[in-house]
């Protein structure tokens, strides 16, 4: 029996054969990082942006230099992992892709574009970075590309959103819904359990975050734990105990939570977060990925849970 839908599946079904994606770094950065809003960014945002697993020989060539996007596309059909499958989905992964020009993200976005066998576009962005404009940019790509744009809103309490230096609003996740389901376009959404919340408590948070996600028409969903990272502002929080990571099988628990709850029929892209090892501080547990997924799936399995078992339509 499966327990939840799981992204392998769908894009098995949707392109009639096993689809990877292809992480790309875009050259961007964030309206969270250059002082349009802040500085620093989310406090759990690592110096790249989240983009640490993203590896290329080419990622040192100056960033205006608009090749450098092909040449890491070109990269990864050199390598073995271009083997594995013979549809990809270009995936612009790390800070917010959406936060340029429309000339700027066109080209972007075609220099990725350069193989007959890529067949989707991906975009990770901000709510607060999606508009009519944009939307309408990326539905020139949908006669051609599965087009799907990721959004981050890590956590619906906006209390939670303040003390993460969010610096967007739940308005803002809404308005960005709106926008891209009124184009057709996909909207996966990026959430986070475990975030520092007010007396650490950490499940009531989780469920003000799904019962607002049931109240959207969103098609995906990744959740992971939040992890204290090398460098950042969380680990200040953590080294001065003013901040304690989930453990294991409290995450499991909220993560189940989760799952139960959500509408049945949003895909799950993901349930575990990949933290550099090199930078990880915190959990320990968060670099086995094993650990957290067969968990996961021992977990449901035992309390005989599954995706939207007790799900309430919110729309």
């Amino acid at each position: 029996m499966e327990r939840y839908k799981h992204l392998n599946k769908y894009l098995k079904e949707k392109f009639g054969e096993r689809t990877l994606k292809i992480c790309i770094d875009g050259g961007f950065t964030c309206p969270n990082r250059d002082g349009t809003k802040s500085i620093g960014g989310c406090i759990f945002c690592s110096e790249k942006g989240s983009g640490e697993h993203i590896k290329s020989n080419t990622l040192y060539k100056a960033k205006n230099n608009i090749k450098f996007i092909s040449n890491q596309v070109g990269d990864y059909f050199k390598s073995y992992k271009s083997k594995r499958a013979n549809k990809f989905i270009v995936y612009f992964q790390n800070f917010t892709n959406t936060y340029d020009t429309l000339e700027n993200l066109k080209l972007k976005y075609d220099s990725a574009l350069i193989d007959d066998r890529i067949v989707g576009l991906e975009i990770a962005t901000r709510p607060d970075c999606i508009n009519e404009s944009i939307a309408n940019l990326l539905k020139t790509y949908t006669n051609k590309y599965y087009v799907c744009v990721e959004l981050g809103l890590q956590t619906a309490n906006e209390q939670t959103g303040v003390l993460i230096n969010r610096c967007y609003s739940n308005k803002d996740f809404t308005n960005a819904v709106s926008i891209l389901n009124k184009y057709n376009i996909d909207v996966i959404t990026h959430i986070m359990v475990g975030l520092p919340c007010k007396n650490n408590n950490y499940l009531d948070d989780v469920k003000i975050t799904v019962d607002f996600l049931n109240k959207h028409n969103i098609q995906g969903l990744k959740v992971h734990s939040c992890y204290v990272v090398k460098n950042t502002k969380l680990e200040s929080l953590y080294k001065t105990e003013k901040y304690v990571p989930l453990t294991l099988e409290e995450y499991l628990e909220d993560c189940a939570y989760v799952l139960t709850h959500i509408n049945p029929n949003v895909i799950i892209h993901r349930v575990s977060g990949d933290a550099p090892k090199d930078l990880l501080v915190a959990p320990g547990w968060n670099s086995h990925k094993k650990w957290i997924l067969n968990g996961l799936d021992k977990y449901l399995k035992r309390n005989d849970l599954y995706q939207g078992m007790y799900y309430t339509f919110g729309l």
